[in-house]
Protein backbone atom coordinates (compact mmCIF):
# COMPACT_ATOMS: atom_id res chain seq x y z
CA UNK A 1 0.00 0.00 0.00
CA UNK A 2 1.48 3.17 -0.87
CA UNK A 3 2.03 5.74 1.84
CA UNK A 4 0.37 9.60 1.82
CA UNK A 5 2.12 12.22 2.50
CA UNK A 6 1.38 15.66 1.89
CA UNK A 7 3.56 19.37 3.13
CA UNK A 8 1.03 21.10 5.90
CA UNK A 9 1.66 23.90 8.55
CA UNK A 10 1.32 22.13 12.19
CA UNK A 11 0.36 24.10 14.71
CA UNK A 12 0.44 22.77 18.60
CA UNK A 13 -0.73 24.01 21.56
CA UNK A 14 -1.38 23.33 25.14
CA UNK A 15 -2.05 24.59 28.37
CA UNK A 16 1.19 25.89 30.94
CA UNK A 17 1.15 23.63 34.34
CA UNK A 18 -2.24 22.13 33.83
CA UNK A 19 -1.15 19.26 35.62
CA UNK A 20 -0.93 21.62 38.81
CA UNK A 21 -3.98 23.61 37.79
CA UNK A 22 -6.03 20.13 37.58
CA UNK A 23 -4.41 19.17 40.69
CA UNK A 24 -5.47 22.56 42.61
CA UNK A 25 -9.19 22.77 41.08
CA UNK A 26 -9.77 19.24 38.87
CA UNK A 27 -13.06 20.47 38.33
CA UNK A 28 -12.81 24.24 37.49
CA UNK A 29 -9.98 23.89 35.31
CA UNK A 30 -11.77 21.18 33.34
CA UNK A 31 -14.41 23.71 32.82
CA UNK A 32 -12.33 26.22 32.06
CA UNK A 33 -10.28 24.04 29.52
CA UNK A 34 -13.65 23.33 27.72
CA UNK A 35 -14.92 27.22 27.54
CA UNK A 36 -11.10 27.66 25.99
CA UNK A 37 -11.94 24.86 23.36
CA UNK A 38 -15.34 26.10 22.21
CA UNK A 39 -15.43 29.84 22.76
CA UNK A 40 -11.71 30.70 21.53
CA UNK A 41 -9.87 27.78 19.69
CA UNK A 42 -12.57 25.87 17.33
CA UNK A 43 -13.94 29.45 16.19
CA UNK A 44 -10.80 30.70 15.34
CA UNK A 45 -9.45 27.23 13.73
CA UNK A 46 -12.99 28.08 11.51
CA UNK A 47 -12.07 31.41 10.98
CA UNK A 48 -8.36 30.47 9.49
CA UNK A 49 -9.28 27.05 8.12
CA UNK A 50 -7.59 24.47 10.39
CA UNK A 51 -8.51 21.51 11.32
CA UNK A 52 -8.01 19.96 14.83
CA UNK A 53 -6.94 16.48 13.81
CA UNK A 54 -5.84 15.32 17.41
CA UNK A 55 -6.59 16.38 20.84
CA UNK A 56 -4.95 14.67 24.02
CA UNK A 57 -5.84 16.41 27.32
CA UNK A 58 -4.97 19.83 27.97
CA UNK A 59 -2.92 19.80 23.71
CA UNK A 60 -4.27 20.35 20.18
CA UNK A 61 -2.85 19.82 17.36
CA UNK A 62 -4.08 21.43 13.83
CA UNK A 63 -3.04 20.99 10.37
CA UNK A 64 -3.43 24.47 7.82
CA UNK A 65 -3.22 24.12 4.63
CA UNK A 66 -0.56 27.69 4.67
CA UNK A 67 1.71 29.01 6.97
CA UNK A 68 0.17 32.25 7.22
CA UNK A 69 -3.15 30.94 8.47
CA UNK A 70 -0.78 28.86 10.99
CA UNK A 71 0.47 32.53 12.56
CA UNK A 72 -2.85 33.88 11.65
CA UNK A 73 -4.71 32.04 14.27
CA UNK A 74 -2.35 31.32 16.77
CA UNK A 75 -2.39 34.84 17.03
CA UNK A 76 -5.83 34.96 16.91
CA UNK A 77 -5.87 32.57 19.91
CA UNK A 78 -3.14 34.24 22.46
CA UNK A 79 -5.01 37.76 21.93
CA UNK A 80 -8.37 36.19 22.58
CA UNK A 81 -6.88 34.11 25.73
CA UNK A 82 -4.53 36.94 27.19
CA UNK A 83 -6.68 37.17 30.36
CA UNK A 84 -7.88 33.71 30.69
CA UNK A 85 -6.50 31.22 33.68
CA UNK A 86 -5.48 28.84 31.43
CA UNK A 87 -2.14 30.18 29.29
CA UNK A 88 -1.38 28.55 26.30
CA UNK A 89 2.39 27.74 24.58
CA UNK A 90 1.99 27.75 20.67
CA UNK A 91 4.89 26.33 18.30
CA UNK A 92 4.26 25.85 14.31
CA UNK A 93 6.22 23.97 12.13
CA UNK A 94 5.91 23.45 7.88
CA UNK A 95 7.04 20.01 7.07
CA UNK A 96 6.06 16.25 5.66
CA UNK A 97 3.39 14.59 7.33
CA UNK A 98 2.23 10.95 7.01
CA UNK A 99 -1.62 10.78 6.59
CA UNK A 100 -2.98 7.94 8.84
CA UNK A 101 -6.53 8.64 8.40
CA UNK A 102 -7.79 11.77 9.78
CA UNK A 103 -4.51 12.05 11.89
CA UNK A 104 -1.64 12.78 10.42
CA UNK A 105 1.98 11.69 11.76
CA UNK A 106 5.79 12.26 11.46
CA UNK A 107 8.51 14.81 11.59
CA UNK A 108 6.12 18.25 10.70
CA UNK A 109 4.35 16.90 13.34
CA UNK A 110 6.85 16.26 15.86
CA UNK A 111 9.37 19.06 15.32
CA UNK A 112 6.09 21.44 15.88
CA UNK A 113 5.33 19.61 19.09
CA UNK A 114 8.80 20.08 19.81
CA UNK A 115 8.89 23.85 19.00
CA UNK A 116 6.15 24.63 21.49
CA UNK A 117 7.73 23.18 24.34
CA UNK A 118 9.81 26.74 23.68
CA UNK A 119 7.55 29.35 23.44
CA UNK A 120 6.69 31.19 26.83
CA UNK A 121 3.55 31.30 27.93
CA UNK A 122 1.01 33.70 25.94
CA UNK A 123 3.60 33.04 23.05
CA UNK A 124 4.00 31.62 19.76
CA UNK A 125 7.41 29.92 18.50
CA UNK A 126 8.07 29.45 14.79
CA UNK A 127 10.43 27.33 12.72
CA UNK A 128 12.34 29.01 10.21
CA UNK A 129 10.64 27.30 7.15
CA UNK A 130 7.79 29.18 8.76
CA UNK A 131 9.30 32.22 9.57
CA UNK A 132 10.55 33.06 5.85
CA UNK A 133 6.54 32.12 4.91
CA UNK A 134 5.48 34.82 6.91
CA UNK A 135 7.70 37.45 7.94
CA UNK A 136 6.74 39.71 5.22
CA UNK A 137 3.08 38.91 5.04
CA UNK A 138 2.11 39.76 8.37
CA UNK A 139 2.33 42.46 10.94
CA UNK A 140 3.99 40.98 14.05
CA UNK A 141 7.96 41.52 15.64
CA UNK A 142 9.82 38.33 15.31
CA UNK A 143 12.86 37.18 17.37
CA UNK A 144 15.35 35.13 15.99
CA UNK A 145 16.54 32.39 18.80
CA UNK A 146 19.08 30.73 17.10
CA UNK A 147 19.54 27.05 16.43
CA UNK A 148 18.09 25.15 19.17
CA UNK A 149 18.99 21.27 20.06
CA UNK A 150 15.66 20.08 20.58
CA UNK A 151 14.46 16.63 21.93
CA UNK A 152 14.60 13.30 19.62
CA UNK A 153 15.20 15.63 16.23
CA UNK A 154 18.08 14.80 14.32
CA UNK A 155 19.82 18.20 13.92
CA UNK A 156 19.30 21.40 15.62
CA UNK A 157 16.11 23.73 14.34
CA UNK A 158 16.77 27.67 14.28
CA UNK A 159 13.28 28.99 16.09
CA UNK A 160 11.97 32.54 15.68
CA UNK A 161 9.27 33.44 18.72
CA UNK A 162 6.91 35.99 18.08
CA UNK A 163 4.30 37.82 21.05
CA UNK A 164 0.65 37.82 20.48
CA UNK A 165 0.26 41.61 20.46
CA UNK A 166 0.47 43.55 16.72
CA UNK A 167 3.58 45.38 15.90
CA UNK A 168 3.18 49.02 16.43
CA UNK A 169 1.85 51.26 13.49
CA UNK A 170 4.36 51.90 11.12
CA UNK A 171 5.52 55.91 10.39
CA UNK A 172 5.22 57.30 7.11
CA UNK A 173 7.46 55.79 4.35
CA UNK A 174 10.82 57.62 3.50
CA UNK A 175 10.78 58.75 0.06
CA UNK A 176 13.99 56.72 -1.86
CA UNK A 177 16.98 58.96 -2.26
CA UNK A 178 17.82 59.18 -6.26
CA UNK A 179 20.65 56.53 -6.22
CA UNK A 180 20.93 53.47 -5.03
CA UNK A 181 20.39 53.26 -1.17
CA UNK A 182 21.47 50.70 1.73
CA UNK A 183 20.97 50.17 4.75
CA UNK A 184 23.75 47.13 7.10
CA UNK A 185 21.30 45.55 9.78
CA UNK A 186 23.77 44.64 12.55
CA UNK A 187 24.69 41.12 11.84
CA UNK A 188 23.35 38.11 14.23
CA UNK A 189 25.76 36.54 16.72
CA UNK A 190 24.88 33.52 16.82
CA UNK A 191 27.43 31.40 18.90
CA UNK A 192 26.09 32.11 21.96
CA UNK A 193 28.99 34.00 23.59
CA UNK A 194 28.55 37.68 24.25
CA UNK A 195 32.18 38.08 23.71
CA UNK A 196 31.45 37.49 20.19
CA UNK A 197 29.30 40.98 20.12
CA UNK A 198 32.17 42.83 19.58
CA UNK A 199 33.11 40.93 16.58
CA UNK A 200 29.99 40.69 14.98
CA UNK A 201 29.77 44.57 15.30
CA UNK A 202 32.76 45.12 14.21
CA UNK A 203 32.06 43.30 10.83
CA UNK A 204 28.86 44.95 10.55
CA UNK A 205 30.35 48.78 11.16
CA UNK A 206 33.51 48.22 8.54
CA UNK A 207 30.77 46.70 6.05
CA UNK A 208 29.14 50.44 6.30
CA UNK A 209 32.19 52.30 6.29
CA UNK A 210 33.72 50.29 3.40
CA UNK A 211 30.08 50.68 1.28
CA UNK A 212 30.05 54.50 2.19
CA UNK A 213 33.45 54.72 -0.52
CA UNK A 214 31.45 53.94 -3.05
CA UNK A 215 30.06 57.28 -4.20
CA UNK A 216 27.37 55.78 -6.43
CA UNK A 217 25.45 54.34 -3.39
CA UNK A 218 23.42 55.82 -0.62
CA UNK A 219 24.70 54.39 2.58
CA UNK A 220 22.58 54.68 5.78
CA UNK A 221 24.80 55.72 9.11
CA UNK A 222 25.79 53.30 11.59
CA UNK A 223 23.72 54.84 14.76
CA UNK A 224 20.37 54.12 12.41
CA UNK A 225 21.32 50.65 11.47
CA UNK A 226 22.08 49.86 15.01
CA UNK A 227 18.74 50.91 16.19
CA UNK A 228 17.64 47.26 14.91
CA UNK A 229 20.46 45.74 17.11
CA UNK A 230 18.47 42.83 19.27
CA UNK A 231 15.53 42.66 16.56
CA UNK A 232 14.08 41.12 13.66
CA UNK A 233 12.49 43.79 11.94
CA UNK A 234 10.49 43.67 8.73
CA UNK A 235 12.85 44.09 6.13
CA UNK A 236 10.13 45.92 3.85
CA UNK A 237 9.16 47.59 6.70
CA UNK A 238 12.94 48.49 7.50
CA UNK A 239 12.87 50.00 3.91
CA UNK A 240 10.07 52.33 5.02
CA UNK A 241 11.86 53.39 8.28
CA UNK A 242 14.76 54.07 6.25
CA UNK A 243 13.77 55.07 3.45
CA UNK A 244 15.94 52.68 1.54
CA UNK A 245 15.81 49.96 -1.48
CA UNK A 246 18.29 47.98 -0.49
CA UNK A 247 19.43 46.08 3.19
CA UNK A 248 21.97 43.83 4.03
CA UNK A 249 21.10 41.28 6.88
CA UNK A 250 23.60 38.00 7.96
CA UNK A 251 24.94 36.27 10.87
CA UNK A 252 28.43 35.54 12.88
CA UNK A 253 28.68 31.94 14.09
CA UNK A 254 32.17 30.45 15.48
CA UNK A 255 32.96 27.41 16.56
CA UNK A 256 36.03 26.34 17.86
CA UNK A 257 38.60 28.28 15.84
CA UNK A 258 36.39 28.29 13.01
CA UNK A 259 34.17 31.35 11.63
CA UNK A 260 31.18 30.82 9.74
CA UNK A 261 29.78 34.27 8.12
CA UNK A 262 26.76 34.63 5.92
CA UNK A 263 25.01 37.45 4.42
CA UNK A 264 21.78 38.43 2.13
CA UNK A 265 20.83 41.52 -0.09
CA UNK A 266 17.36 42.30 0.11
CA UNK A 267 15.28 44.23 -2.12
CA UNK A 268 12.93 46.45 0.69
CA UNK A 269 10.11 46.72 -2.17
CA UNK A 270 9.90 43.09 -3.31
CA UNK A 271 11.26 41.18 -0.21
CA UNK A 272 12.82 39.14 -3.15
CA UNK A 273 16.77 38.00 -2.20
CA UNK A 274 18.73 39.47 -4.44
CA UNK A 275 22.36 37.75 -3.39
CA UNK A 276 23.11 35.54 -0.46
CA UNK A 277 27.05 33.98 0.41
CA UNK A 278 28.32 31.66 3.04
CA UNK A 279 31.95 32.72 4.19
CA UNK A 280 33.96 29.76 6.27
CA UNK A 281 37.62 30.77 7.46
CA UNK A 282 39.70 29.17 10.29
CA UNK A 283 40.20 31.93 13.11
CA UNK A 284 43.49 32.34 13.07
CA UNK A 285 43.85 36.33 13.22
CA UNK A 286 40.34 37.67 14.07
CA UNK A 287 41.32 41.20 12.27
CA UNK A 288 42.68 39.60 9.05
CA UNK A 289 39.65 37.34 8.96
CA UNK A 290 37.29 40.59 9.80
CA UNK A 291 39.18 42.68 7.08
CA UNK A 292 38.86 39.88 4.53
CA UNK A 293 35.17 39.23 4.92
CA UNK A 294 34.28 42.30 5.16
CA UNK A 295 36.02 43.03 2.08
CA UNK A 296 34.59 39.81 0.47
CA UNK A 297 30.80 40.85 0.99
CA UNK A 298 31.56 44.73 0.20
CA UNK A 299 33.21 43.89 -3.19
CA UNK A 300 30.43 41.05 -3.86
CA UNK A 301 27.41 43.60 -2.78
CA UNK A 302 27.73 46.72 -4.78
CA UNK A 303 28.01 44.42 -8.30
CA UNK A 304 24.80 42.98 -7.26
CA UNK A 305 23.11 46.21 -6.73
CA UNK A 306 24.49 48.16 -9.94
CA UNK A 307 23.43 45.10 -12.11
CA UNK A 308 19.81 45.05 -10.57
CA UNK A 309 19.55 48.86 -10.49
CA UNK A 310 20.85 48.56 -14.22
CA UNK A 311 18.43 45.75 -14.74
CA UNK A 312 14.92 48.29 -13.71
CA UNK A 313 16.31 50.95 -15.78
CA UNK A 314 16.82 48.58 -18.71
CA UNK A 315 12.65 47.83 -18.65
CA UNK A 316 11.51 51.81 -18.36
CA UNK A 317 10.13 53.65 -21.01
CA UNK A 318 13.03 55.57 -23.20
CA UNK A 319 10.99 58.56 -23.07
CA UNK A 320 10.76 58.66 -19.25
CA UNK A 321 14.16 58.18 -18.32
CA UNK A 322 16.43 60.17 -15.70
CA UNK A 323 19.60 61.40 -15.78
CA UNK A 324 20.72 58.50 -13.44
CA UNK A 325 18.77 55.65 -15.12
CA UNK A 326 20.34 56.83 -18.72
CA UNK A 327 23.64 56.46 -16.82
CA UNK A 328 23.21 52.91 -15.66
CA UNK A 329 22.37 52.06 -19.38
CA UNK A 330 25.17 53.69 -20.73
CA UNK A 331 27.52 51.92 -18.47
CA UNK A 332 25.97 48.73 -19.47
CA UNK A 333 26.67 49.44 -23.06
CA UNK A 334 29.88 50.74 -22.77
CA UNK A 335 30.75 47.25 -20.76
CA UNK A 336 29.21 45.21 -23.39
CA UNK A 337 30.75 46.97 -25.91
CA UNK A 338 34.31 45.84 -24.57
CA UNK A 339 32.78 42.30 -23.68
CA UNK A 340 31.38 41.98 -27.26
CA UNK A 341 34.31 43.75 -28.84
CA UNK A 342 31.08 45.81 -30.75
CA UNK A 343 31.80 49.68 -31.32
CA UNK A 344 28.07 50.00 -31.96
CA UNK A 345 27.62 49.56 -28.33
CA UNK A 346 30.22 51.84 -27.03
CA UNK A 347 28.58 54.49 -29.24
CA UNK A 348 25.27 54.13 -27.67
CA UNK A 349 26.80 54.80 -24.29
CA UNK A 350 28.36 57.79 -25.59
CA UNK A 351 24.60 59.41 -26.80
CA UNK A 352 22.92 58.07 -23.54
CA UNK A 353 26.01 59.39 -21.20
CA UNK A 354 25.02 62.59 -23.48
CA UNK A 355 21.24 62.89 -22.88
CA UNK A 356 22.13 62.55 -19.15
CA UNK A 357 24.30 65.20 -19.11
CA UNK A 358 21.99 67.57 -20.98
CA UNK A 359 19.00 66.78 -18.29
CA UNK A 360 21.94 66.72 -15.58
CA UNK A 361 25.33 69.25 -16.47
CA UNK A 362 26.56 67.68 -13.32
CA UNK A 363 26.15 64.13 -13.49
CA UNK A 364 29.52 62.21 -12.01
CA UNK A 365 28.17 59.13 -13.03
CA UNK A 366 27.52 60.24 -16.84
CA UNK A 367 30.86 61.81 -17.41
CA UNK A 368 32.49 58.42 -15.74
CA UNK A 369 30.83 56.46 -18.47
CA UNK A 370 32.19 58.51 -21.23
CA UNK A 371 35.83 58.39 -20.31
CA UNK A 372 34.77 54.48 -20.02
CA UNK A 373 32.89 54.31 -23.83
CA UNK A 374 36.14 56.22 -25.19
CA UNK A 375 38.64 54.26 -23.37
CA UNK A 376 36.87 50.79 -24.38
CA UNK A 377 37.00 52.12 -28.28
CA UNK A 378 40.97 53.23 -27.73
CA UNK A 379 41.62 49.84 -25.90
CA UNK A 380 40.16 47.87 -28.54
CA UNK A 381 41.62 49.79 -31.01
CA UNK A 382 37.85 51.15 -32.22
CA UNK A 383 38.43 54.64 -32.39
CA UNK A 384 38.02 56.53 -35.60
CA UNK A 385 39.74 59.60 -34.33
CA UNK A 386 42.16 58.58 -31.46
CA UNK A 387 43.62 62.25 -30.83
CA UNK A 388 39.90 63.54 -30.21
CA UNK A 389 38.31 60.29 -27.86
CA UNK A 390 41.20 60.69 -26.08
CA UNK A 391 40.69 64.18 -25.80
CA UNK A 392 36.69 63.70 -25.13
CA UNK A 393 37.91 60.84 -22.52
CA UNK A 394 40.60 63.00 -20.22
CA UNK A 395 38.08 65.68 -20.52
CA UNK A 396 35.16 63.91 -18.62
CA UNK A 397 37.46 61.98 -16.12
CA UNK A 398 39.10 65.45 -15.28
CA UNK A 399 35.34 67.15 -14.84
CA UNK A 400 34.04 63.99 -12.83
CA UNK A 401 37.10 64.62 -10.41
CA UNK A 402 36.37 68.29 -10.07
CA UNK A 403 32.74 67.65 -9.27
CA UNK A 404 33.10 65.05 -6.92
CA UNK A 405 36.63 64.59 -5.50
CA UNK A 406 36.34 61.30 -3.77
CA UNK A 407 35.29 59.95 -6.97
CA UNK A 408 37.75 56.65 -7.28
CA UNK A 409 36.43 55.99 -11.18
CA UNK A 410 37.42 59.21 -11.89
CA UNK A 411 41.22 59.12 -10.61
CA UNK A 412 40.76 55.64 -12.56
CA UNK A 413 39.58 56.31 -15.93
CA UNK A 414 42.42 59.10 -15.86
CA UNK A 415 45.09 57.13 -15.44
CA UNK A 416 43.69 54.86 -18.11
CA UNK A 417 43.38 58.18 -20.35
CA UNK A 418 47.62 57.89 -20.18
CA UNK A 419 47.66 54.58 -21.16
CA UNK A 420 45.94 54.25 -23.56
CA UNK A 421 47.82 57.53 -25.13
CA UNK A 422 51.11 55.35 -24.60
CA UNK A 423 52.53 58.61 -22.62
CA UNK A 424 55.10 57.10 -21.06
CA UNK A 425 56.49 60.04 -19.84
CA UNK A 426 53.15 60.71 -17.83
CA UNK A 427 53.08 57.18 -16.08
CA UNK A 428 54.48 58.53 -12.81
CA UNK A 429 51.36 61.12 -12.92
CA UNK A 430 48.76 58.27 -14.36
CA UNK A 431 50.01 55.63 -11.43
CA UNK A 432 49.62 58.11 -8.66
CA UNK A 433 45.70 58.72 -9.96
CA UNK A 434 45.85 55.19 -10.16
CA UNK A 435 46.92 54.93 -6.68
CA UNK A 436 44.71 57.44 -5.54
CA UNK A 437 41.74 55.76 -6.78
CA UNK A 438 42.57 53.07 -5.03
CA UNK A 439 43.05 54.40 -1.40
CA UNK A 440 39.67 56.28 -2.28
CA UNK A 441 38.19 52.42 -2.49
CA UNK A 442 40.45 49.39 -2.91
CA UNK A 443 36.66 47.48 -2.97
CA UNK A 444 36.09 48.36 -6.11
CA UNK A 445 37.61 45.67 -8.67
CA UNK A 446 37.54 48.04 -11.66
CA UNK A 447 39.73 50.60 -9.23
CA UNK A 448 42.38 47.53 -8.72
CA UNK A 449 42.13 46.10 -12.29
CA UNK A 450 43.37 49.75 -13.24
CA UNK A 451 46.03 50.16 -10.76
CA UNK A 452 47.55 46.70 -11.92
CA UNK A 453 47.56 47.35 -15.30
CA UNK A 454 49.40 50.97 -14.37
CA UNK A 455 51.38 48.95 -12.06
CA UNK A 456 52.41 46.00 -15.30
CA UNK A 457 53.16 49.16 -17.48
CA UNK A 458 55.74 51.02 -14.87
CA UNK A 459 57.31 47.50 -14.41
CA UNK A 460 56.11 45.92 -11.30
CA UNK A 461 54.29 42.77 -12.32
CA UNK A 462 54.72 40.99 -8.73
CA UNK A 463 51.77 44.33 -7.25
CA UNK A 464 50.10 43.95 -10.44
CA UNK A 465 49.56 39.97 -10.18
CA UNK A 466 48.76 39.99 -6.59
CA UNK A 467 45.63 43.11 -7.02
CA UNK A 468 44.21 40.82 -9.74
CA UNK A 469 44.52 37.68 -8.12
CA UNK A 470 42.75 39.79 -5.30
CA UNK A 471 40.16 40.74 -7.87
CA UNK A 472 39.67 37.34 -8.45
CA UNK A 473 38.97 36.46 -5.04
CA UNK A 474 36.53 39.10 -4.23
CA UNK A 475 34.62 39.17 -7.42
CA UNK A 476 35.10 35.65 -9.23
CA UNK A 477 32.56 36.20 -11.51
CA UNK A 478 32.27 39.57 -12.78
CA UNK A 479 34.39 39.57 -16.21
CA UNK A 480 36.76 36.80 -15.45
CA UNK A 481 37.92 37.50 -19.09
CA UNK A 482 39.36 40.80 -18.46
CA UNK A 483 41.25 40.06 -15.36
CA UNK A 484 42.68 36.91 -17.15
CA UNK A 485 44.33 38.73 -20.02
CA UNK A 486 45.86 41.33 -17.63
CA UNK A 487 47.51 38.69 -15.38
CA UNK A 488 48.24 37.66 -19.03
CA UNK A 489 49.98 41.08 -19.77
CA UNK A 490 51.42 41.17 -16.39
CA UNK A 491 53.12 37.67 -16.38
CA UNK A 492 54.77 38.56 -19.95
CA UNK A 493 55.78 41.79 -18.10
CA UNK A 494 57.49 39.44 -15.27
CA UNK A 495 59.24 37.42 -18.46
CA UNK A 496 56.61 34.46 -16.71
CA UNK A 497 55.75 33.02 -19.82
CA UNK A 498 54.18 29.57 -18.92
CA UNK A 499 52.27 31.31 -16.47
CA UNK A 500 51.18 34.23 -18.92
CA UNK A 501 50.46 31.85 -21.87
CA UNK A 502 47.96 30.55 -19.38
CA UNK A 503 45.88 33.03 -18.23
CA UNK A 504 45.55 34.39 -21.83
CA UNK A 505 44.15 30.89 -22.73
CA UNK A 506 41.63 30.79 -19.64
CA UNK A 507 40.84 34.72 -21.01
CA UNK A 508 39.87 32.77 -24.60
CA UNK A 509 38.14 30.16 -23.28
CA UNK A 510 35.57 32.92 -21.66
CA UNK A 511 35.56 35.14 -24.61
CA UNK A 512 37.40 33.74 -27.88
CA UNK A 513 36.00 37.03 -30.01
CA UNK A 514 38.37 39.41 -27.78
CA UNK A 515 41.19 40.03 -29.48
CA UNK A 516 43.85 41.05 -26.86
CA UNK A 517 44.26 37.29 -25.18
CA UNK A 518 45.17 35.92 -28.79
CA UNK A 519 48.25 38.53 -28.78
CA UNK A 520 49.43 38.06 -25.46
CA UNK A 521 49.07 34.30 -26.18
CA UNK A 522 51.49 34.78 -28.73
CA UNK A 523 54.33 37.00 -27.36
CA UNK A 524 54.33 34.68 -24.39
CA UNK A 525 54.33 31.56 -26.63
CA UNK A 526 57.57 33.29 -28.42
CA UNK A 527 58.70 33.41 -24.61
CA UNK A 528 58.53 30.04 -24.49
CA UNK A 529 60.14 29.38 -27.35
CA UNK A 530 57.02 27.89 -29.05
CA UNK A 531 57.38 29.75 -31.93
CA UNK A 532 55.17 27.57 -34.35
CA UNK A 533 52.40 27.89 -31.68
CA UNK A 534 52.93 31.58 -31.30
CA UNK A 535 52.78 32.32 -35.24
CA UNK A 536 49.44 30.21 -34.89
CA UNK A 537 47.77 31.95 -32.15
CA UNK A 538 48.73 35.39 -34.08
CA UNK A 539 47.16 34.08 -36.93
CA UNK A 540 44.26 33.30 -35.27
CA UNK A 541 43.92 36.72 -33.48
CA UNK A 542 44.37 38.51 -37.27
CA UNK A 543 41.14 36.62 -38.42
CA UNK A 544 39.38 37.33 -34.86
CA UNK A 545 40.45 41.33 -35.41
CA UNK A 546 42.70 42.15 -38.54
CA UNK A 547 42.35 45.58 -37.66
CA UNK A 548 42.68 45.46 -33.96
CA UNK A 549 46.55 43.15 -34.62
CA UNK A 550 47.42 45.88 -37.25
CA UNK A 551 47.23 48.50 -35.51
CA UNK A 552 49.62 46.94 -33.01
CA UNK A 553 52.34 46.21 -35.28
CA UNK A 554 52.07 49.80 -36.03
CA UNK A 555 52.43 51.48 -32.74
CA UNK A 556 54.50 51.15 -29.24
CA UNK A 557 53.58 48.87 -26.67
CA UNK A 558 52.46 50.78 -23.61
CA UNK A 559 55.34 50.30 -20.93
CA UNK A 560 57.79 52.95 -19.36
CA UNK A 561 60.64 50.85 -19.54
CA UNK A 562 62.55 51.03 -23.11
CA UNK A 563 63.48 47.57 -22.26
CA UNK A 564 60.38 46.14 -22.28
CA UNK A 565 59.16 48.02 -25.14
CA UNK A 566 62.16 46.14 -26.84
CA UNK A 567 61.15 42.87 -26.02
CA UNK A 568 57.38 43.63 -26.31
CA UNK A 569 57.80 45.03 -29.93
CA UNK A 570 60.53 41.89 -30.93
CA UNK A 571 58.39 38.65 -29.71
CA UNK A 572 55.32 40.25 -31.31
CA UNK A 573 57.52 40.75 -34.68
CA UNK A 574 58.68 36.82 -34.16
CA UNK A 575 54.83 35.81 -34.05
CA UNK A 576 54.15 37.62 -36.92
CA UNK A 577 56.63 36.30 -38.73
CA UNK A 578 58.71 39.49 -39.63
CA UNK A 579 61.70 39.02 -37.27
CA UNK A 580 64.07 36.05 -36.90
CA UNK A 581 63.09 34.01 -33.48
CA UNK A 582 66.50 33.82 -32.48
CA UNK A 583 66.07 37.69 -32.06
CA UNK A 584 64.22 36.33 -28.90
CA UNK A 585 66.89 34.63 -27.11
CA UNK A 586 68.86 37.71 -25.31
CA UNK A 587 65.42 39.43 -24.19
CA UNK A 588 64.12 36.94 -23.03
Amino acid sequence: MTEHRRLAAILVADVVGYSKLVGSDEAGTLAQLQSLRTKIIEPQLARHAGRLFKSVGDGFLVEFASAVQAVGCARAIQEANALGRLPLRIGIHVGDVVVQGDDLMGDGVNVAARIEAVADPGGIALSRQVYDLVRDRLDLAFMDKGEIDLKNIARPVQVFVVGGARAAAAPEALPLPDKPSIAVLPFQNMSGDPEQEYFTDGITEDIITELSRFHSLFVIARNSSFSYKGKSPNIRQVGKELGVRYVLEGSIRKSSNRIRVTGQLIDTLTGNHIWAERYDRVLDDIFAVQEEVTQAIVAMIAPQIESTEQLKASRRRPDNLTAYELSLRGWTHASQGIDKVDRTLIDQAIREAEEALAIDPCSVQALNVIAAAHGNALHLQMAADRKAALREATSAAARAIELDSGNALGYALRALCVFHDGQVDRYSDALADARRAYELNPNDTIVRQVLAQLETAAGDSKCAIEHLNQVLRLNPRQRRHITYNMLAHASFSGKQYVEGAGWASRALNERPEYPPPHLLLAICLVGTGEIDKAKAAFTTGQRVSPEFFRTRLKGTPAYARPEDRERATTFLGIAAGLEDPSAAEALR
